[in-house]
């Protein structure tokens, strides 16, 4: 007897956590379980291949909102070419509407309800004792859905929750399927929010991992020197016992190679939380925050409970240790939010400057309150997943585009962190933020470079064509010092990520600065004043492995100010102690003042932002 779990993930860097607890939970028909990743970005035939060449006798199937097409897809086929195998579903997307769903198609055997550990460890149990006629009744076991002899569709009792301290560990002690992976963890299920949007709120009664289990399995990531684990837990830091005790065992015992992922409320953050977390390693964790909108009336409507005021806060202070990436997280499409009401969401959490920002879409997914809610509210949606929204009673579908556009704006000019200098030295020429963003989706579309794919260089040179036409088109003055100043900071985006080896066709000449680069190069290998760690490296090795851009402004109070402050001095990017949070360069400011020179470095950009 043979049973396979079969993820479909979203990208190879993700593993399914699901399925891998079940293995670890399967008891005694663990030895008869295996295991088969797949992304969505494979073809069905390939799936559909790696499938049938395990010959499972059950095929149970971990389904979520971005993979259900896929298996609908993939078991439909299966079923023709594998024609006894029993075909399961489970996972969120299909433990909802079982009476209408996936179940009513013929290919589909059954659905696991819910948590899936006991359920999936008796469902083994049934289908091996089957095999060995000892097996009782399949409807004998709680939280499943199947077909009768009739074909009439039964719902089994529901299932109790589980005791989270009865879960084992899902990973063992050899980790070398997951390698370049990120692992996924958790030490909660359940959130005590009602938020309407989210499944998580339809169990209110939140059970933990208890700490002695938790201490141990993060000091297992911690020996193993595992990349990156992403907690699961929908409001981490709903207790802040829990919370603090993991965050302090983190700071204690840090490796100074793991990462680690909290999806958090931060108006929930007191003093002994900031502490904790602005003594840690810069990149020991990243903080996802959900803000979604800042607007009361939306807030309620959703029963969110969420003060933004302390939100910001807490934000702000998290900021000051430079030492924490933050992710904050907003939401199209919910109810009382039209686009003016939306651009003061976005201006309002782009002023607290994190390290990125999502702008989402609100999806009505099966099960939750918004489901209902959508009725009275008029919330248009997909028929299909992602079920994401279309119009609403307060946006249009003209609007969505416009935040489709934003969206994508956002990602390519702001959360890349490939243009800090640049993005905000053009903030100073819009009403806010969201317009510069929507200016640029505007100037995307007129000239079609949405359709077409672009090179990294090709990026900068788009937006120096934005700035030319649509910024200086509107500027009375000098405008050819305000293109060259505008020149100055894309040259030094290109540089702060990365030792371009060629030279943007838009980079000012530094033809008569070079002497000074050799002589700086030269003094460096004697001194090693600024390039500590090239150690062993000699002057003309340090010329290829480094940059030096000479500027004619101070450029941090220019992108502060909007307006060009004269100073020529020379920008030195070090790559090899770069900013941490953002991935870019260090970069040290040489004044050229008389003859002398005052070193100090960049100081004000965080992150890879402003």
């Amino acid at each position: 007897m043979k049973i396979l779990l079969a993820a479909i993930n979203a990208k190879y860097i993700h593993s399914n956590l699901a399925v891998y607890s079940l293995r670890a939970n399967a008891g005694e028909a663990a030895g008869h379980v295996e295991i088969a990743e797949f992304t969505i970005n494979q073809r069905i035939d390939e799936i559909l291949k790696g499938l049938y060449k395990r010959k499972p006798d059950i095929l149970c199937f971990s389904c979520y909102l971005w993979n259900i097409s896929m298996v609908e897809a993939a078991a439909g086929e299966i079923r023709k070419i594998l024609p006894e195998t029993k075909i399961w579903l489970g996972g969120p997307e299909v433990s909802y509407d079982i009476e209408t769903g996936l179940l009513t198609r013929d290919f589909i055997d059954g659905i696991m309800i819910g948590e899936g550990e006991e359920t999936f460890r008796e469902l083994a149990r049934y289908y091996l004792k089957e095999e060995s006629r000892q097996g009782k009744s399949l409807f004998d076991i709680p939280g499943i859905a199947c077909k009768n002899g009739r074909g009439e569709i039964v719902i089994t009792s529901a299932r109790s929750v589980m005791d989270m301290g009865q879960i084992k560990f899902p990973y063992g002690e050899n980790l070398a399927d997951f390698e370049h992976k990120i692992l996924y963890y958790e030490t909660s299920r359940g959130c005590p929010y009602r938020c309407s949007y989210c499944l998580s709120s339809i169990e209110k009664t939140v059970r933990f991992r208890p700490l002695f289990l938790v201490e141990k399995e993060l000091k297992f990531f911690l020996d193993e020197g595992v990349p990156q684990v992403k907690f699961v837990d929908r409001t981490f830091n709903c207790s802040r016992e829990h919370s603090r005790f993991i965050w302090s065992y983190l700071l204690e015992h840090d490796n100074g190679i793991t990462n680690f992922h909290f999806e958090i409320s931060a108006d929930l953050l007191e003093e002994e939380d900031f502490k904790i977390l602005n003594a840690m390693r810069p990149g020991l964790v990243q903080l996802e925050i959900g803000v979604q909108s800042t607007n009361r009336k939306t807030i309620a409507c959703i029963h969110r409970s969420m003060d933004f005021s302390r939100l910001s806060y807490a934000v702000k202070r998290i900021r000051q240790g430079k030492n924490i990436h933050q992710h904050l997280d907003l939401i199209a499409g919910l109810p009382w939010e039209d686009l003016e009401s939306f651009r003061k969401s976005f201006h309002d959490v782009y002023m607290l400057r994190p390290n990125q920002l999502q702008l989402g879409f609100l999806k009505v997914l099966k099960g939750s309150a918004m489901e209902t809610d959508s009725k009275e509210y008029h919330i248009v949606y997909q028929g299909t997943a992602p079920y994401e929204v279309l119009k609403t009673e307060w946006l249009s579908y003209d609007d969505l585009l416009v935040l489709k556009g934003v969206e994508e704006m956002v990602e390519i000019y702001y959360n890349s962190g490939q243009f800090v200098f640049s993005i905000a030295f053009l903030e100073h020429y819009f009403r806010d933020a969201f317009s510069l963003y929507e200016s640029l989706c505007a100037y995307y579309n007129d000239y079609g470079h949405f359709e077409r794919k672009h090179t990294r260089i090709g990026r900068y040179e788009i937006l120096k064509a934005f700035f030319e036409e649509i910024v200086l088109g509107e500027i009375t003055g000098d405008r050819e010092s305000l293109r060259k100043v505008f020149c100055e900071l894309l040259t030094c985006d290109v540089y702060l990520r990365e030792n371009s080896k060629t030279r943007p066709g838009f980079a000012p000449d530094q033809e008569k600065e070079k002497g000074r680069f050799r002589e700086f190069y030269r003094r460096e290998d004697r001194e090693r004043r600024y390039l500590k760690k090239y150690e062993g490296f000699h002057g003309r090795q340090l010329m290829t492995m480094t940059h030096i851009e000479h500027v004619s402004i101070d450029i941090e109070k220019t992108v502060r100010t909007g307006k060009p402050q004269g100073k020529e001095c020379d920008l030195l990017f070090d790559y090899r102690e770069k900013e941490p949070l953002g991935n870019q360069a260090k970069v040290s400011v040489i004044e050229i003042t008389g003859g002398d020179k005052d070193e100090r470095q960049i100081t004000d950009y965080e992150g890879g932002h402003f």
